[in-house]
């Protein structure tokens, strides 16, 4: 029998502790309309075994790849293992039987990913829950970790108190440190943590506090915990960037998305915030593979950003979207012209003309499409000199 209720009459700190001590083993799901997101959590006797949360933006590759654990070389061969096998083996373990990662590394790196999707569980005040006992041999897990719920409890009732403190300087995630002006009377020498230093380092201007934590691997709450001491000793400044609030309350919805996300990334691109686009971007073709558009934003993003390689990936996962989609096949040219491949783009081009001929970018497609056929007649005729 499901045990199952409103958030508002039973807490998640409530249903985590009551899971606990009855030793339960099977599924809970916690769903919230109001952030559209949902989570779900795998109990083996009381403790944690997996969690995964739909807007959670660090797929494990991700993860390890930023953290420098891995080569990108060494997660496109797991990759291909695992579709040439055509088995359920789980990426992390193909990555440790390579030699890539080492089992101990593996599981700290799980860990943290269901420690990080259980916290932001724990601070839904609202929604809807439903447990359902379960074997769970089959979690999607990529490591056999066991996570004690009391400890998880007792460390989410210790950053609830923490962000109640840092919360009035460091408003929400989306904010964006910049350097502070350098005060006469402010010490030449900064004696900083390692882990400050790596958030100094990637302070941009444009970078939000979210887009950091992406980018170093690191949980949200420890980079706005590092933010709120470099604030607090006068080394940075926060500015407030895209934010939920700056966009109005009456967007309606496009297709399972809404525009809401699609035009907050197209205003951070259009200002030059690309690291706070990519992490708006990512949120929405995880939450909404289906959506073209976010593809093709993502795709553009990854472009400016000198990432050509993951921009074409990005446009082929939107074209299987939808195949119809003329500015996709354009931006397909695009990225087979920065690869080189001017045959490929020629036809991508073609494609995209074909499709939409009244196209506000036909101009500028048609004067790619020549300039890259003229090239490649030069080149060719290089060749037969």
């Amino acid at each position: 029998m499901a045990i199952e209720g409103p958030l508002r009459e039973l807490g998640i700190h409530d249903v985590f502790q009551l899971l606990d001590l009855s030793r339960k083993t099977g599924a809970l799901t916690v769903t919230s309309v109001l952030r559209d997101n949902q989570g779900t959590v795998y109990f083996d006797h009381g403790a944690v075994v997996f969690a995964a949360i739909r807007s959670n933006p660090h797929p494990l590759g991700e993860l390890l790849l930023r953290a420098g654990k891995i080569t990108e070389a060494d997660l496109a061969r797991a990759r291909d293992a695992q579709r040439s096998l055509q088995s359920r083996r789980k990426l992390g373990e193909l990555l440790v039987e390579s030699g890539s990662l080492t089992r101990k590394e593996l599981e700290r790196h799980v860990r943290f990913q269901v420690e990080e999707v259980v916290f932001e569980l724990m601070s839904w005040r609202e929604g809807f829950f439903s447990f359902e006992e379960q074997e769970i041999s089959d979690a999607p897990a990529e490591a056999n970790i066991r996570i004690s719920t009391e400890s998880l409890l007792m460390e989410a009732a210790r950053r609830i108190d923490e962000w109640s403190r840092i919360e009035g300087k460091v408003a929400h995630l989306g904010v964006i440190p910049v350097l502070a002006p350098v005060a006469d009377d402010h010490p030449g020498f900064l004696d900083l943590r390692p882990r400050e230093w790596e958030v100094l380092a990637e302070i941009d201007g444009s970078r939000d506090l979210r887009a950091i934590a992406t980018l170093l691997a690191q949980s949200e709450f420890d980079v706005a915990r590092v933010a709120y001491g470099l604030l607090s000793t006068g080394i940075v400044e926060l500015r407030d960037g895209v934010h939920p609030s700056d966009v109005p309350s009456d967007a309606t919805p496009a297709s399972p998305t809404t525009v809401m996300p699609l035009e907050a990334a197209a205003v951070a691109l259009h200002s030059g915030e690309v690291h706070v686009a990519l992490a708006i971007c990512e949120r929405i073709t995880m939450d909404t593979p289906e959506l073209a558009e976010g593809h093709l934003l993502l795709a553009r993003v990854l472009n400016r950003l000198g990432r050509q390689d993951d921009a074409a990936r990005a446009v082929t996962r939107g074209i299987e979207a939808d195949p119809l989609n003329s500015d996709l096949h354009a931006e397909s040219g695009y990225c087979a012209a920065w690869a080189g491949d001017y045959l490929d783009a020629l036809a991508s081009w073609e494609r995209s003309l074909r499709l939409n001929p009244g196209s506000p970018d036909a101009q500028r497609i048609k004067a790619a499409r020549d300039a890259a056929s003229r090239l490649r007649c030069l080149l060719q005729e290089h060749v037969d000199v």
